[in-house]
This record gives C-alpha cells, structure tokens and sequence, in this order.
C-alpha cells in the first residue's frame, strides 16, 4: 500500500535533487487549500529541483511569509543578523485569492508589483505545498511553508 499524498509530501521537503516533474506529481495529488487557512507567520523552505529561485531565496536569508489577511501578506520575510524576520521591501506586498492550476481551483498568492503567482496545496495544518510561477523565469519554484 503506497503513502498518502500527505505523508509523501512530508517525505519529498526532505529529499534531495527532486525532478520538477516528480514535485508536479506530488502537488497534483494535494488537496486544495482555502484562502482563510493562511493566518499569521509561516517559515518557509525550498524543495531541491536545483531552480534558479533556490539560490536566490538562500542568499535572502528567506524565512517565510506572514498572512495579516487575504489582502495583507508579506511574500519575503528575511532573516535578520539578530535572528528577527523582517519583510523585504523589494519583494512587495501580495494578496490571496481562489484560482485555477493544473485543473485544481486553490488559494493563490498574487504579488502586487512582481510578475508572479504562488499557488498552494494542504499537507497539514502546519505544513504547505507551494509552486511559485514567475513570468519571465523558466520552470516553476518548489517550497513548502510550516509553522
């Protein structure tokens, strides 16, 4: 008997040089995840597909993002040398709303400045599977959020 998609989820963040394809597979199977879940800080963490947007979110120091509300979301939360999480300024603000991907409607985080839309999955309640889709970038970021 295979894992659930959830618990295979739990398994994929730990893994190391994960295909986008196997990454799409996983997310595909996730159940769709509603606007009102997101509250509060959320830690984040990349999934090793060896995308572009991994190095770049290393040298932010990339901590999370933090969910006021569904019009209130700080994308970029960094670390700071005291250990704090800051928002980064570059990275604007974005807002969250219900959208299509890949045949699934769920809560997408839309930038307010950046070409981009992260959309979401539910593993638990403590943990997210996201795609950040970038126009302009080839191939889509892999993440996960926990608290």
């Amino acid at each position: 008997m295979s894992a659930s998609p959830e618990k295979q989820a739990e398994e994929f963040i730990k893994r190391q040089n994960v295909t986008e394809n196997d990454a799409f597979a996983l997310f595909d199977q996730l159940k769709p995840v509603q606007p009102d879940q997101f509250t509060g800080p959320w830690k984040g963490g990349s999934v090793n597909t060896n995308h572009p947007t991994e190095g770049k979110m290393e040298a932010l120091k990339w901590a999370g993002k933090d969910f006021r509300s569904s019009e209130d979301v700080d994308p970029i939360m960094g670390y700071q040398e005291d250990g704090s999480r800051a928002w980064n300024a570059d990275w604007g603000h974005a807002r969250l709303r219900p959208m299509q991907y890949r045949g699934t409607i769920t809560t997408a985080m839309i930038y307010d400045d950046k070409p981009i839309i992260d959309y979401f999955k539910f593993v638990r309640d403590d943990l997210l599977f996201g795609a950040m889709d970038a126009k302009g970038v080839e191939g889509t970021f892999f993440f996960y959020l926990y608290k």
